[in-house]
């Protein structure tokens, strides 16, 4: 009789519990895709280089650093490693700095968080879209967020870069 009344009154705790919101919402996994999404971008206004890097995908970690290192032996360089690049750009150092500059020259962010409407696309498997449709654009971009480590990261690179076949 007593495990019964202890069942019954936990499953009205849960109940209330759930009533009042303290358990988990269906949308909040959107919300937490939706707030990785913004966030970068509101780094990007913000020039929080560190930042921009940690909401990155680590493939477009890679795409970057891969473009630098590319750059660099091009001039006859090559003194920058992976390692000294990723921990520049984690830092916001020279290189970060130099880099999201020219990014941020040619990409406005306010486009996407003032000018634009969202729209949650599908989620599945770890990787969401969400649909970024600008108010003189025809074509809406569908940005790619992935889940790495437990976290919602943006694939700047796999969405905006062009392909190169």
């Amino acid at each position: 009789m007593k495990k019964t009344a202890l069942t019954i009154f936990i499953a009205l705790i849960m109940i209330q519990l759930s009533l009042n919101g303290y358990c988990q919402k269906p949308g909040d996994e959107q919300d937490q895709i939706l707030v990785a999404a913004e966030s970068i971008f509101k780094a990007m206004k913000k020039k929080d280089y560190p930042k921009i890097w940690a909401l990155l995908t680590n493939a477009s970690k890679n795409i970057i650093v891969d473009d630098i290192i590319k750059e660099e032996s091009k001039r006859g360089g090559g003194q920058y490693s992976r390692e000294v690049i990723n921990n520049d750009f984690k830092a916001g150092g020279g290189l970060a700095t130099v880099y999201w500059s020219n990014y941020l020259a040619v990409f406005n962010p306010d486009i996407v968080l003032e000018q634009s409407k969202w729209q949650m696309g599908k989620v599945a498997r770890g990787k969401a879209v969400i649909v970024i449709k600008h108010q003189k654009s025809d074509r809406p971009a569908e940005l790619q967020v992935f889940r790495e480590n437990g976290a919602w990261k943006v694939g700047l690179e796999e969405t905006f870069r062009p392909s190169r076949r």
